[in-house]
């Protein structure tokens, strides 16, 4: 699977060539330095192993820092493999935002911001309860949670307030609408999960077929 690392700068506008605005977010999709190149014969399943993000070598654990010693790569703050990786690399290699192409549909995989603790009318959607006609104290209650008799409890998985938010998520079938090679950054249309700054996943989309011929 072809795939980046990155980073979330944030969100602009560009225009496309039918002079439309396009809200895009813009990813550091680069450099990616290749760590390891997993084969079949020595590791049972063929992958690469790519970091991003420079990071102090006195910051490593002594594991780390040979990992990292072995392939010859400058230490990274974020590692990630990606099965079946389409492109021939080796350890000590660059790869950055040219192995997609303008036109081309990614997914990318993210953690969504922390909101806390939420009700249920913010977390689950709920409509709450009435405002007037004699309602008092339930205008953002959840209402009646448990049965009768039979079975007598709360079932599981009733939606309920709780911790909302911080959890990874996927949003396939992104269109990269600009690759700016000079400065590793993608531009994406839509929106990407998480903060501004947070680390992402860019893969190539599992659901569509690419519009342009990928660059080697």
């Amino acid at each position: 699977m072809l795939g980046l690392i990155g980073k979330k700068l944030g969100h602009s506008r560009v225009y496309n060539d039918r002079g439309e605005v396009v809200p895009v977010t813009v990813v550091l999709a680069g450099p990616n330095r290749v760590v390891q190149c997993k084969t079949v014969e020595k590791d049972g399943y063929s992958a690469v192993q790519l970091g991003f993000d420079d990071q102090k070598e006195q910051r490593l654990s002594k594991p780390a820092a040979g990992h990292f010693k072995k392939s010859g790569a400058a230490p990274t703050k974020r590692l990630r493999e990606f099965r079946d990786f389409p492109l021939e690399v080796k350890p000590g290699d660059v790869v950055g935002p040219t192995v997609f192409a303008q036109g081309d549909f990614v997914d990318a995989i993210g953690v969504t911001k922390g909101r806390g603790f939420e009700g249920v009318m913010k977390r689950h959607g709920f409509r709450g309860g009435d405002a007037s006609h004699g309602a008092k104290g339930w205008r953002r209650r959840p209402g009646a949670i448990g049965q009768r008799l039979f079975p007598g409890t709360v079932m599981r998985g009733m939606k309920m307030p709780g911790h909302m938010g911080q959890v990874r998520r996927t949003v396939q079938n992104l269109e990269v609408v600009q690759v700016l090679e000079e400065d590793n950054v993608l531009l994406i249309s839509g929106s990407i999960p998480g903060s501004e700054g947070d680390y992402v996943i860019i893969r190539a989309a599992k659901k569509r077929k690419p519009k342009a011929e990928k660059k080697k």
